[in-house]
Protein backbone atom coordinates (compact mmCIF):
# COMPACT_ATOMS: atom_id res chain seq x y z
CA UNK A 1 0.00 0.00 0.00
CA UNK A 2 1.83 3.50 -0.54
CA UNK A 3 2.54 6.12 1.86
CA UNK A 4 0.65 9.41 2.05
CA UNK A 5 3.21 12.68 1.15
CA UNK A 6 1.68 15.71 0.46
CA UNK A 7 0.43 16.95 -2.99
CA UNK A 8 3.83 18.27 -4.33
CA UNK A 9 3.81 21.12 -7.11
CA UNK A 10 7.40 22.68 -8.94
CA UNK A 11 7.19 26.42 -9.25
CA UNK A 12 10.01 27.36 -11.01
CA UNK A 13 10.98 30.14 -13.14
CA UNK A 14 14.01 29.84 -16.54
CA UNK A 15 15.31 31.56 -19.12
CA UNK A 16 14.03 31.11 -23.05
CA UNK A 17 16.94 28.45 -23.72
CA UNK A 18 16.23 26.87 -20.20
CA UNK A 19 18.53 28.20 -17.74
CA UNK A 20 16.86 28.76 -13.92
CA UNK A 21 20.57 30.74 -13.42
CA UNK A 22 23.66 31.91 -15.08
CA UNK A 23 26.91 30.00 -15.92
CA UNK A 24 28.35 31.81 -12.23
CA UNK A 25 25.42 30.77 -10.35
CA UNK A 26 24.00 34.01 -9.43
CA UNK A 27 20.89 34.68 -7.79
CA UNK A 28 17.91 34.33 -10.34
CA UNK A 29 16.53 37.21 -10.36
CA UNK A 30 15.29 37.58 -14.02
CA UNK A 31 11.60 37.15 -13.64
CA UNK A 32 8.95 39.99 -13.58
CA UNK A 33 6.46 41.47 -11.54
CA UNK A 34 4.46 39.81 -12.70
CA UNK A 35 6.34 36.30 -12.39
CA UNK A 36 7.06 37.35 -8.53
CA UNK A 37 3.46 37.40 -7.62
CA UNK A 38 2.81 34.12 -9.54
CA UNK A 39 5.07 32.62 -7.07
CA UNK A 40 3.71 34.29 -4.38
CA UNK A 41 0.24 33.18 -5.47
CA UNK A 42 1.73 29.67 -5.67
CA UNK A 43 3.43 29.82 -2.01
CA UNK A 44 0.16 31.45 -0.92
CA UNK A 45 -1.46 28.01 -1.55
CA UNK A 46 0.72 26.02 0.14
CA UNK A 47 1.32 24.37 3.75
CA UNK A 48 4.50 24.71 3.38
CA UNK A 49 7.73 25.19 0.52
CA UNK A 50 11.24 22.97 0.16
CA UNK A 51 14.38 24.15 -1.30
CA UNK A 52 17.71 23.03 -1.56
CA UNK A 53 21.03 24.19 0.38
CA UNK A 54 22.41 25.67 -3.20
CA UNK A 55 19.23 27.87 -3.24
CA UNK A 56 18.99 29.06 -0.26
CA UNK A 57 22.95 29.98 -0.30
CA UNK A 58 22.50 32.31 -3.60
CA UNK A 59 19.56 34.31 -2.46
CA UNK A 60 20.75 34.40 0.99
CA UNK A 61 17.04 35.01 2.20
CA UNK A 62 13.21 33.19 1.04
CA UNK A 63 10.23 34.77 -0.50
CA UNK A 64 7.53 35.90 1.94
CA UNK A 65 4.00 36.64 0.92
CA UNK A 66 3.19 40.51 1.01
CA UNK A 67 0.03 40.91 -0.63
CA UNK A 68 -2.71 41.53 1.28
CA UNK A 69 -5.26 39.73 -0.85
CA UNK A 70 -3.49 36.14 -0.38
CA UNK A 71 -2.61 37.35 3.09
CA UNK A 72 -5.99 37.81 3.89
CA UNK A 73 -7.20 34.61 2.11
CA UNK A 74 -4.65 32.61 3.92
CA UNK A 75 -6.60 34.37 7.60
CA UNK A 76 -9.62 33.42 6.25
CA UNK A 77 -8.66 29.68 6.06
CA UNK A 78 -7.35 29.61 9.52
CA UNK A 79 -3.69 29.49 8.28
CA UNK A 80 -0.76 31.47 9.68
CA UNK A 81 0.45 34.18 7.37
CA UNK A 82 3.52 32.49 5.94
CA UNK A 83 3.60 28.72 4.93
CA UNK A 84 6.74 26.66 6.51
CA UNK A 85 9.95 27.14 4.97
CA UNK A 86 12.23 23.98 4.28
CA UNK A 87 15.75 23.46 3.84
CA UNK A 88 16.92 20.16 3.06
CA UNK A 89 20.65 19.73 2.77
CA UNK A 90 22.77 16.54 3.21
CA UNK A 91 25.44 18.89 4.99
CA UNK A 92 23.80 20.98 7.60
CA UNK A 93 26.10 23.61 6.27
CA UNK A 94 24.40 26.80 6.09
CA UNK A 95 25.37 30.03 7.68
CA UNK A 96 23.81 31.25 10.47
CA UNK A 97 24.25 34.75 9.66
CA UNK A 98 22.25 34.42 6.45
CA UNK A 99 19.30 37.31 6.46
CA UNK A 100 16.84 34.05 6.13
CA UNK A 101 17.09 33.39 9.47
CA UNK A 102 15.54 37.07 10.58
CA UNK A 103 13.05 36.77 8.38
CA UNK A 104 9.54 35.84 9.81
CA UNK A 105 8.72 32.64 9.00
CA UNK A 106 8.33 29.01 10.44
CA UNK A 107 11.90 27.30 9.29
CA UNK A 108 12.75 23.63 9.60
CA UNK A 109 15.43 21.54 8.31
CA UNK A 110 15.71 18.16 6.70
CA UNK A 111 19.37 16.66 6.96
CA UNK A 112 21.32 13.23 7.59
CA UNK A 113 22.55 12.74 11.21
CA UNK A 114 25.46 13.84 10.58
CA UNK A 115 24.33 16.87 8.72
CA UNK A 116 22.45 17.55 11.80
CA UNK A 117 25.10 17.46 14.01
CA UNK A 118 27.08 19.97 11.95
CA UNK A 119 24.54 22.08 11.61
CA UNK A 120 24.12 22.30 15.62
CA UNK A 121 27.81 22.69 16.21
CA UNK A 122 28.12 25.04 13.90
CA UNK A 123 25.23 27.20 15.18
CA UNK A 124 26.58 27.07 18.76
CA UNK A 125 29.80 27.79 17.37
CA UNK A 126 28.29 31.09 15.90
CA UNK A 127 26.31 32.23 18.79
CA UNK A 128 28.84 31.28 21.32
CA UNK A 129 31.45 34.28 19.20
CA UNK A 130 29.05 36.47 17.52
CA UNK A 131 26.05 37.04 20.25
CA UNK A 132 23.55 36.03 17.77
CA UNK A 133 20.00 36.58 18.33
CA UNK A 134 18.81 35.19 15.63
CA UNK A 135 15.79 32.43 15.24
CA UNK A 136 17.15 28.41 14.81
CA UNK A 137 15.38 25.84 12.83
CA UNK A 138 12.39 24.90 14.29
CA UNK A 139 12.54 21.76 13.89
CA UNK A 140 15.49 19.13 12.69
CA UNK A 141 14.35 16.02 10.93
CA UNK A 142 16.64 13.25 10.33
CA UNK A 143 15.89 10.91 7.70
CA UNK A 144 18.52 9.16 5.43
CA UNK A 145 19.23 5.75 3.81
CA UNK A 146 21.33 2.98 4.39
CA UNK A 147 24.08 4.65 2.33
CA UNK A 148 23.30 7.94 4.36
CA UNK A 149 21.70 9.95 1.66
CA UNK A 150 18.70 11.64 2.84
CA UNK A 151 15.61 9.83 2.50
CA UNK A 152 13.44 12.38 0.80
CA UNK A 153 10.55 9.39 -0.13
CA UNK A 154 10.57 9.29 3.76
CA UNK A 155 10.66 12.82 4.32
CA UNK A 156 7.72 13.35 3.09
CA UNK A 157 5.70 10.78 4.43
CA UNK A 158 6.36 12.64 7.99
CA UNK A 159 5.58 15.78 6.61
CA UNK A 160 1.73 14.48 6.13
CA UNK A 161 1.82 13.09 9.83
CA UNK A 162 3.34 17.13 10.48
CA UNK A 163 -0.10 18.25 8.86
CA UNK A 164 1.84 19.20 5.43
CA UNK A 165 -0.39 18.56 3.13
CA UNK A 166 0.24 20.64 -0.29
CA UNK A 167 4.09 21.63 -0.50
CA UNK A 168 5.84 23.50 -3.24
CA UNK A 169 8.87 23.25 -4.51
CA UNK A 170 11.27 26.08 -5.55
CA UNK A 171 14.44 24.43 -6.82
CA UNK A 172 17.29 24.01 -7.36
CA UNK A 173 18.00 21.23 -10.19
CA UNK A 174 19.65 18.60 -8.16
CA UNK A 175 16.52 18.60 -5.59
CA UNK A 176 13.70 18.37 -8.33
CA UNK A 177 15.84 15.55 -10.48
CA UNK A 178 15.77 13.67 -7.15
CA UNK A 179 12.63 14.36 -6.53
CA UNK A 180 11.29 13.35 -10.25
CA UNK A 181 13.25 10.42 -10.10
CA UNK A 182 11.50 9.12 -6.65
CA UNK A 183 8.03 9.63 -8.53
CA UNK A 184 7.42 12.64 -5.63
CA UNK A 185 6.09 15.44 -7.81
CA UNK A 186 2.59 15.98 -8.97
CA UNK A 187 2.51 19.38 -10.70
CA UNK A 188 4.42 21.95 -12.52
CA UNK A 189 4.24 25.34 -13.01
CA UNK A 190 7.12 27.14 -15.30
CA UNK A 191 8.05 30.25 -16.21
CA UNK A 192 9.38 31.09 -19.69
CA UNK A 193 11.13 34.56 -19.23
CA UNK A 194 12.49 36.44 -22.08
CA UNK A 195 16.49 36.45 -21.77
CA UNK A 196 19.08 34.20 -22.85
CA UNK A 197 21.60 32.42 -20.89
CA UNK A 198 23.75 29.93 -22.04
CA UNK A 199 26.41 27.93 -20.79
CA UNK A 200 27.10 24.64 -20.04
CA UNK A 201 27.71 25.11 -16.51
CA UNK A 202 24.93 26.98 -15.72
CA UNK A 203 21.45 24.88 -13.76
CA UNK A 204 18.14 24.07 -15.48
CA UNK A 205 15.15 23.06 -14.05
CA UNK A 206 16.18 19.62 -13.70
CA UNK A 207 19.78 18.84 -12.55
CA UNK A 208 21.52 15.88 -11.97
CA UNK A 209 22.01 12.20 -14.21
CA UNK A 210 19.14 13.20 -16.92
CA UNK A 211 16.37 10.77 -17.72
CA UNK A 212 16.57 8.67 -21.71
CA UNK A 213 13.83 9.19 -23.42
CA UNK A 214 12.27 6.20 -22.92
CA UNK A 215 11.41 6.29 -19.40
CA UNK A 216 11.46 10.21 -19.13
CA UNK A 217 8.40 11.71 -16.98
CA UNK A 218 5.76 12.54 -19.52
CA UNK A 219 3.33 15.60 -18.60
CA UNK A 220 -0.05 16.76 -19.74
CA UNK A 221 -0.54 20.53 -19.89
CA UNK A 222 -2.99 22.35 -18.21
CA UNK A 223 -2.91 25.36 -19.14
CA UNK A 224 -1.24 28.84 -20.79
CA UNK A 225 -0.97 32.02 -20.08
CA UNK A 226 1.19 35.08 -21.52
CA UNK A 227 1.68 37.89 -20.00
CA UNK A 228 3.58 40.13 -21.98
CA UNK A 229 6.63 38.63 -22.51
CA UNK A 230 6.94 36.16 -20.14
CA UNK A 231 4.77 32.76 -20.94
CA UNK A 232 3.44 30.57 -17.57
CA UNK A 233 3.38 26.64 -18.35
CA UNK A 234 0.92 24.88 -15.77
CA UNK A 235 1.76 21.10 -16.14
CA UNK A 236 0.34 17.82 -14.50
CA UNK A 237 2.61 15.08 -14.91
CA UNK A 238 1.55 11.43 -15.76
CA UNK A 239 0.86 8.67 -13.89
Amino acid sequence: MQKLRPYTTIVLAMSADGKIADYMRSPARFGSKADKAHLEKQIAGSDAVLFGAGTLRAYNTTLTISNLALLQYRNQLGYPPQPIHITISKSGDLDPDMRFFEQPVRRWLISTSQGARFWQQHQEEFTKHQYNSKQQFEKVLVFETQSEQIDITAALEHLVNLGINRLAVLGGGELVAAMLELGLIDELWLSICPLILGGQTAPTPVDGSGFISAIAPRLRLLSVNTVEDEVFLHYRFKS
